[in-house]
């Protein structure tokens, strides 16, 4: 999906009104947090709270989590599909386009395996009385069970490593296997990648299609996100009480801590010894692309100020770092995959979910995959984490603990999206002499 397609959904789904539906967000979010301590603290055994939990703020919650598992498959094909194909666009840099996509798939891998260490070591969501948990499982909604009852079914050893590969790519969607989907979308991608034609180009426009229609519909669901999250909110307040302010602070934490390894620890590492660039001076040369990433929580929104800040900050070729930008605005999203691996394991944690090595390597797998295939627009992970969360057998209406605190997150790790997409093209550039020649490639600043 090219920058300029997504941003024009982006500028159709967000703007003026995105801003205000996040307000609503954090207002739910606080009402219903304070509804459900007030239930908690004064309330707790009261026949009603039961009522309301059971007749309305758990149904209301399971509509929104059904409509959006009713979007998430089309939604992460078809972005997925014209994401890969999208890296032969541009001809002339075919070898860039490959180059890029297994820079994206290394560095992604590094950081996802970061985040699910971090949170594995530290434990941000443990602590929680299991029986409660137990409780709060056993109140989440039929589509929540099933999916948690198939997850419990998942193969193991190399029956998985077979099972990625799908047989039959419609049975795929309808069991939710997210992985044979995601495999199928990839091999797919790459077929539209190597074959160029007329018919091939409209097949593409059609998976383009499908992914505005998808994106419009999910920004028409996350309308309802504000009275969703006062209800997931209250049901896991009125459940847990004042422990639920000390989680989230936790897990805060973590996601910050998770996104400062990445940015001041990976990022230095391969500009100095794979781009011959110092760090300070690229954080330096960046700052203006970062601010704007920070004030917008968008990396489409950034994409014209970091083209400026690449070609003229710099001093890249600017038919890489065009190419690798703009790819990069929707398929490398370090920030987005951490976040997304963080949220599982520290939802799964929460409710006292034992997650495997297998499904940890589930989790990791889906989230490289979805920074590549998610799109860098309003609501475009939260569809990502309920299906992992149900894959994996965490109650999906969980995401309601992490929707209020998300503004801020998203604001952080869109900085790490941006700068990402910056050190990709860095590195990018000092690898392409074969392409550009001398001339078009960046020069090696001393250390």
């Amino acid at each position: 999906m090219t920058g300029e397609a997504v941003a024009e959904i982006e500028a159709e789904e967000g703007g003026p009104d995105y801003g205000r539906l996040q307000w609503r967000i954090a207002a739910g979010f606080v009402l219903g947090l304070v509804a459900g301590i007030l239930a908690y603290t004064f309330a707790r055994d009261a026949a009603w709270v039961e009522t309301l939990v059971t007749y309305v703020t758990n149904p209301l919650g399971q509509i929104f989590l059904r409509l959006l598992f009713m979007l998430v498959i089309p939604l992460l094909v078809s972005a997925l599909v014209v994401g890969i194909a999208d890296m032969g666009e541009v001809r002339a840099l075919k070898k860039v386009g490959l180059r890029t996509l297994l820079y994206t798939i290394i560095v992604s891998s590094i950081a996802v395996a970061i985040s699910i260490a971090i949170t594995n070591l530290i434990k941000p969501g443990a602590g929680v009385d299991p029986a409660e948990a137990r409780a709060l499982l056993a109140q989440g909604g039929e589509g929540a069970r099933s999916i948690i009852e198939r997850s419990g079914e998942a193969k193991t050893g190399v029956d998985a490593v077979i099972g990625i590969i799908p047989s039959n790519f419609i049975t795929a969607m309808g069991d939710n296997d997210i992985l044979a989907v995601m495999f199928f979308a990839l091999f797919f991608g790459i077929g539209l990648l190597l074959m160029s034609s007329p018919r091939t180009e409209v097949l593409k426009q059609a998976f383009e299609g499908v992914f505005e229609v998808s994106m419009k519909l999910i920004g028409l669901v996350i309308q309802l996100a504000p009275i969703a999250v006062f209800c997931f909110m209250f049901n896991l307040a009125a459940q847990f009480g004042w422990d639920l302010l000390a989680k989230l602070a936790a897990f805060v934490a973590v996601v910050l801590l998770a996104l400062g390894l990445q940015m001041f620890g990976v990022f230095p590492i391969l500009l100095a010894f794979f781009a011959r660039m110092n760090p300070i001076t690229f954080f330096k040369e960046t700052r203006e692309a970062s601010l704007m990433a920070f004030s917008t929580a968008s990396s489409n929104a950034t994409l014209p100020t970091a083209l400026r800040v690449a070609e003229t900050r710099l001093k890249l070729p600017p038919r890489v770092s065009r190419f690798v930008l703009t790819i990069g605005a929707t398929a490398n999203q370090n920030g987005t995959a951490m976040f997304e691996g963080v949220t599982v394991l520290f939802l799964a944690q929460f409710f006292g979910v034992d997650l495997s090595l297998t499904d940890q390597i589930f989790v990791m797998v889906i989230c490289i995959l979805a920074g590549i295939g998610t799109a860098g627009v309003p609501g475009g992970s939260l569809p990502v984490i309920a299906l992992i969360l149900g894959g994996v057998g965490v109650p999906p209406e969980g995401i309601g603990l992490i929707l209020g605190v998300d503004r801020f997150l998203d604001m952080c790790r869109t900085v790490l999206n941006v700068i990402g997409d910056l050190v990709c093209a860095t590195v990018i550039s000092a690898y392409s002499k074969d392409v550009l020649g001398d001339a078009g490639a960046v020069p090696a600043p001393s250390l």
